[in-house]
């Protein structure tokens, strides 16, 4: 019994030593990339690329999900409003709970999934073809050319995709509320226009979107970038990025909303 909780307990300093030591190449990782910025953007064509490949490919799934969010949104929200005599209020409930939370957070959860898997999955695939050994070999900064570009195409297209969710999202709500149910439309829109505040919810949530960018971009990246070269780590490295992208992205939104919203 004392030799399987030493063993345990071993383990669990393992652990904690090894979490320690991937924050620390995660720290100076992203201080690389930062110093690569320059050279990056002297390069924008290579950015717009990564937006079109992780951005505007993440349209339709994003449109998709921002209606039926919207949806559902307005069928309970009616349904609670409903019982204080408030149903014309829907359209301030919907607007708010999108661009405070919903539209960023489910937005940066979906871009994780689908765009962030892939940025892991292909710079994965370039380490365990030696691509990225052959660009330093050739005195190329595999940083600058490689991750650089894709870092911050996830960066300046999640503002963008998070912005179409909670606008998808009120379209859907007002199909819902408005011509399903019955709710006055003036009503509706007239309302959600005196109740959002444009720096309180929209810049806010706009703010969110962008620091949830920069979180799930570089995890890619990162993940990408150091897997172990063969089938296994790809695999590994892109599992990684998805789980550790959803908790950061869920603790960064509690941190934001009590620090935005705590007065």
């Amino acid at each position: 019994m004392q030799r399987l909780a030493l063993d345990a307990f071993a383990d669990l300093g393992a652990f904690a030593i090894d979490g320690i030591g991937r924050l620390g190449r995660a720290a100076l990782f992203f201080l690389r990339v930062l110093g690569a910025s320059a050279a990056v953007l002297r390069r924008f064509r290579l950015v717009t690329v990564e937006m079109l490949s992780s951005g505007v490919r993440s349209v339709l799934i994003i449109v998709v999900s921002g209606i039926f969010v919207g949806m559902v949104l307005a069928v309970q929200g009616y349904e609670v409003l409903q019982r204080f005599g408030a149903s014309e209020s829907l359209g301030v409930l919907v607007a708010l709970s999108l661009m405070r939370e919903l539209g960023p957070v489910v937005t940066a959860l979906l871009f994780a999934g689908r765009a962030g898997s892939a940025i892991a999955a292909e710079i994965g695939l370039m380490r365990a073809t030696d691509q990225i050994s052959a660009m330093e070999m050739m005195a190329v900064d595999p940083v600058a050319r490689v991750v650089g570009p894709r870092f911050y195409g996830a960066v300046f297209s999640m503002p963008l995709l998070s912005a179409m969710f909670s606008v998808m999202g009120i379209v859907g709500a007002w199909l819902i509320g408005v011509r399903l149910i019955g709710i006055d439309d003036g009503a509706f829109w007239s309302q959600m226009q005196a109740a959002v505040d444009v720096r309180h919810d929209i810049l806010n949530g706009l703010f969110k979107s962008l620091v949830f960018g920069v979180a799930a971009g570089f995890i890619a990246v990162f993940e990408g970038f150091h897997a172990v070269p063969t089938a296994r780590g790809v695999s590994s490295a892109t599992t990684r990025t998805v789980v550790v992208s959803s908790l950061t992205v869920l603790f960064l939104d509690f941190i934001m909303t009590a620090w935005m919203f705590r007065g």
